[in-house]
């Protein structure tokens, strides 16, 4: 049927701050949904939290609320917007969770508003284990054994009965969050508990067990009509027992007979059809490898993450067509806006290979659990595409940024010091590396009957990884020739790899490389197999003879971050996408080069042409010398692109913006020292260090607490403060062994107020938009802290001095477009640390200044001053209201990671609360981060350690948190407020943030925070 013409404003719910479990996928597909339904004529209205990214841009929606996602904040924003509809199954979780607290509480009844795409009743009987159970029931459908409970007893009852292990799966919670197996009463009891607690619902599913099955997903399209078709079918590595989330995932499914493929494609059609899904989702099912038989495990509602994969490995945007078929559209009525000729009833159909691999946050947190298991515990995840498996997955391996010589051996560093038997027994409990340990037990001499017993993978996809390892072997003992190292190009090898197993030199392997019948080429990504003519810019390389990719001319290409994580988030695709929109304005072609799949940055209709490939210099260097650009830009890519520099220069690449001159200045510890010094520029005294007795005598030297950390950190990795000889040595040990033979940097700790600019300049002149101040002190990590803008404690002489020294350090480096400068304000203004680059904080500058910095830097950086741009030096005018960016934390899915905020940064993302006063803004801010309502009052938790800070007891128990000293195994008291726990070390600590994740209760792990809250929240609260 034609669009929906009585509907005019539509309200679009989206996900909030980034978690593990609700990533980037959403800013993807919400921005999507709104361009889509914008493109169709509608008035859209935008209500997310999140400042990090593109989708609360002003140029997405007509209208942005950066408002706290909780019920009472959105309807207050329906009453006033009065949409006719609201479209919540691009939100994620969080805004399909949303949408049925507002029809449950009649709230969308009581105002008239529709809601679109998937209606309530098909989100109950998806998302309610019970009624989805009843509908598989009546399909026919077989599901596991399952029974929902609502308390421990009855699930311990039915795990009894029907025999464990069983599998807990809570009802309305991300990302697997609080289920888990359970092989004994012991377990059940444990697992259980945890997944009540954390189900809105109270309510669990316990289902018999089906670990080792293969696990399958569909991704279905939808319409009116009935019409529907399957995105893409995936298929998990790693068996049923790892969250796909945490799996390495292939497209198309590759180890499916084609009579098993057919009949779990038709039982997803059947069972989208019967839930009468209108949009986007994705079936979850599991195969039997040894017998026909099958279960259905679940349907996400909504498009997902596996949405955001999908639409990537085939270029069929799931979203955008899902926001038009929410309207009314039909697949036939649809045009594909790839091929621009067949309509988005035609089913992609691919002749490539597509591999997943998640990232995960352990390399930088080494204490952390790392097993994996039904609770997903990846920040992002890499994509790759290639000819056949081999070459997808080595390429999806060379973009995930992990240990360098791991990655180039696909040997973990202990490898070659454990026996076989000992490998073997590491590879039966999955971790985030155990595709690197089943590469070394196939080099230790594994068979394919070995790795599969305990593993329980698929024997075709060991087989693959064999043959990988053979070549391997090949490359190191047989004769180097063009015959063999073409044959390892075609299997996904890259330079870099060759190299380290062969030590052949540069100029003899691309000698090497120029015998050869067939070269690196770029194929194109169309959807349908190159049966039609197709005008998409989406390319990946692989070997052959036929290059598809013609360069484009008066090109520039700015490189992406690569996959989420700690430290490295979202921010860094609103970035990338901002440089581009500028490139584009200003008359060029610009072209993006990134590998993750969650992102806007990586979606075909962004640049003028996008390259999926990883972000190493052999991938990206392939492609400058076929494009032959104007020039690189590294400013928007985060860290990974910085890094990039010095090799690209050495090439011979132009480097557009702050040149490689000016990054090692700020980057390299000494050139920064120096520039500081003939600035007259105060900074912490430091030295630096490359083994134990150097570090001792440093730290003796400044006197202890100092501050360490090793050379181009991301996301303060492996910052610490360090008290004494002891825990120096702690740090050191494994920081030297991770540092490659790159210095650790020791400074003195300086106690103060931290605060940080973010500068644009020209080169000669330098503006800064504001001066964000740090709410937490000094030593807590910036991306970590409540950040304040305008400042609330600085004076107008320490902001006069920010100002000067910022605009000194830009001209000092030729800053040409963006860079971030921290200082501490104490008995002076000291700087601490200058990032040539974009920073986390863009995003944020940019909505409250209501400009676009990287677009303005990009301009800066293609020529233009600051004059030209109409920008005046020096600081912008602060607003008269408040704005706090705040952090979010995923410390729920990191068991054992540390929790105490501290110089290394561990959120996961952010979000935005604003107000008249610095009290209102973090009323709202607190929500969406830190789930807490500083309007209610109650009593609190603290551990020893805290409970010695008197005055601030003394504050919390006035403002109305009467505080308790937390003992071991105490039992746990109801309507508490929150816990205070600012400690990683003792027992009693990592107790007490295990049970108030648990519980869900609120986790404050810095008294900075919590004596903000006392001081400006509470005291406000008694003063109105």
């Amino acid at each position: 049927m034609p669009k929906r013409t009585d509907l005019n404003k539509i309200v679009i719910i989206g996900s909030g701050p980034i978690v593990i479990g609700q990533a980037a996928e959403f800013d993807y597909a919400g921005s999507q949904a709104c361009l889509s339904l914008k493109e169709e004529g509608y008035e859209t209205v935008l209500i997310n939290s999140n400042p990090a990214t593109i989708m609360t841009d002003d140029e997405i929606a007509d209208k942005v609320y950066l408002e706290p996602l909780t019920l009472d904040s959105v309807t207050a924003i329906l009453k006033k917007e009065r949409p006719d509809a609201i479209l919540p199954t691009l939100g994620g979780q969080t805004g399909l969770n949303l949408a049925v607290e507002l029809a449950k509480k009649g709230t969308l009844a009581d105002l008239g508003i529709e809601l679109l795409g998937t209606n309530l009743h098909t989100i109950n009987q998806a998302e309610d284990r019970e009624a989805f159970k009843d509908l598989m029931k009546e399909l026919k459908q077989p599901i596991p054994s399952s029974k929902t409970v609502y308390d421990l007893q009855t699930g311990l009852d039915f795990a009894n009965e029907i025999g464990y292990p069983v599998i807990i799966r809570p009802a309305y919670t991300l990302g697997g969050t609080g289920g888990g197996f359970a092989h004994n009463d012991a377990e059940m009891k444990t697992v259980l508990n945890r997944g009540l607690t954390m189900s809105p619902e109270t309510e669990c599913l316990v289902e018999k067990s089906i670990a080792g099955y293969k696990e399958i997903e569909f991704e279905v399209m939808r319409d009116h009509n009935g019409s529907s078709i399957i995105v893409a079918g995936m298929e998990n590595f790693d068996p049923v027992g790892v969250h796909t989330g945490d799996s390495v995932v292939f497209t198309p499914t590759q180890t499916l007979t084609d009579k098993e493929y057919q009949r779990l494609r038709d039982a997803s059609l059947n069972i989208v059809d019967a839930l009468k899904i209108e949009g986007g989702c994705n079936v979850q099912l599991a195969q039997d490898p040894y017998s026909e038989h099958y279960d259905v495990i679940e349907v996400n509602p909504r498009v997902s993450r596996s949405s955001a994969l999908a639409s990537k490995a085939t270029g069929y945007p799931i979203a955008k067509i899902a926001a038009k078929i929410a309207v009314g559209l039909n697949l036939d009525e649809i045009i594909n806006p790839i091929t621009q000729t067949t309509y988005a009833m035609f089913e992609p159909a691919l002749d490539y290979v597509v591999a997943k691999i998640p990232r995960f946050a352990f390399d930088k947190f080494y204490h952390a659990d790392r097993k994996l298991g039904t609770q997903m515990k990846a920040t992002g995840e890499v994509m790759a595409i290639g000819s056949n498996i081999e070459e997808s997955l080595l390429k999806a391996v060379q973009s995930l940024e992990l240990d360098t010589q791991m990655q180039a051996t696909l040997l973990p560093d202990d490898a070659k010091d454990k026996s076989l038997d000992e490998l073997l027994d590491k590879i039966k409990t999955p971790t985030d590396i155990r595709l690197f340990e089943i590469f070394a037990a196939i080099a230790k001499g594994a068979t394919i009957k070995q790795l599969h017993d305990a593993t329980k993978i698929d024997e075709f996809f060991l087989s693959k990884m064999i043959n990988i390892i053979a070549m391997q072997k090949e490359l190191t003992t047989g004769m180097l020739t063009a015959e063999t190292v073409l044959k390892a190009q075609k299997l996904g090898f890259d330079d870099k790899m060759i190299k380290t197993v062969t030590n052949v030199s540069d100029q003899e392997l691309a000698k090497l490389h120029s015998m050869a019948d067939q070269h690196l080429v770029y194929k194109m990504v169309d959807t349908c197999a190159a049966e039609f003519e197709s005008f998409t810019p989406y390319f990946y390389s692989t070997v052959g003879t036929e290059n598809e990719s013609k360069p484009l001319g008066n090109s520039v290409i700015v490189l992406g971050a690569g996959p989420i994580r700690i430290g490295q988030g979202v921010e860094f695709d609103y970035t990338t996408v901002h440089s581009v929109k500028a490139l584009q304005a200003a008359g060029y072609n610009a072209i993006i080069i990134n590998n993750n799949p969650e992102t806007v940055s990586t979606d075909f209709s962004i640049s003028d042409k996008l390259y999926f490939e990883p972000l190493t210099i052999d991938s990206v260097m392939n492609i400058i010398n076929l494009e032959k650009p104007l020039g690189v830009i590294v400013q928007f890519g985060g860290q990974t692109a910085i890094n990039l520099t010095q090799q690209l220069t050495d090439h011979g690449v132009k480097i557009l913006g702050t040149n490689m001159a000016g990054i090692e200045q700020t980057e390299n510890r000494h050139d920064f020292e120096d520039l500081l010094i003939d600035q007259g520029i105060a900074h912490p005294a430091g030295d630096t260090a490359t083994d134990i007795p150097d570090a001792h005598a440093i730290a003796n030297k400044l006197s202890y607490p100092v501050l360490v950390r090793p050379s181009f950190v991301l996301g303060g990795k492996g910052m610490a403060i360090v008290h004494d000889q002891s825990e120096l040595d702690d740090y050191l040990i494994p920081a030297l062994k991770h540092s490659h033979g790159e210095p650790i940097l020791i400074d003195k700790y300086i106690k103060g107020t931290e605060c940080e600019v973010d500068i644009l300049s020209d080169g000669k002149q330098v503006f800064i938009p504001g001066i964000m101040e740090h709410l937490e002190g000094a030593g807590v990590h910036s991306g970590d802290s409540i950040a304040m803008y305008p400042p609330q404690t600085l004076t107008d002489s320490q902001k006069a001095k920010i100002i000067q020294i910022a605009t000194k350090i830009g001209k000092s480096v030729h800053c040409i477009g963006m860079m971030n400068i921290q200082f501490i304000a104490a008995d002076q203004i000291y700087v601490i640390e200058v990032n040539p680059r974009a920073s986390r904080t863009v995003p944020f500058m940019s909505k409250i200044t209501h400009m676009h910095l990287a677009q303005l830097a990009t301009q800066l950086i293609i020529g233009k001053s600051l004059a030209d741009i109409n920008l005046q030096p020096g600081l912008y005018p602060e607003p008269d209201s408040v704005y706090v960016k705040a952090p979010v934390f995923s410390f729920a899915k990191l068991p054992g990671a540390p929790t105490a905020l501290s110089p290394e940064m561990k959120s996961t993302g952010e979000d935005l609360g604003h107000g008249k006063t610095l009290a209102e803004a973090l009323h709202k801010a607190f929500f969406d981060s830190y789930h807490f309502d500083s309007d209610t009052t109650g009593p609190i938790l603290v551990t020893p350690h805290d409970a010695e800070n008197t005055d601030l007891m003394a504050a919390l128990d006035a403002g109305g948190y009467p505080h308790q000293v937390y003992q071991l195994d105490q039992k746990w008291p109801k309507n508490l407020a929150f816990v205070l726990a600012t400690e990683d070390e003792s027992d009693l600590a990592k107790q007490l943030t295990a049970k108030a994740l648990s519980h869900q209760v609120t986790l404050f792990t810095a008294s900075d925070t919590v004596a903000a809250l006392v001081e400006h929240v509470s005291s406000a609260k008694q003063a109105g």
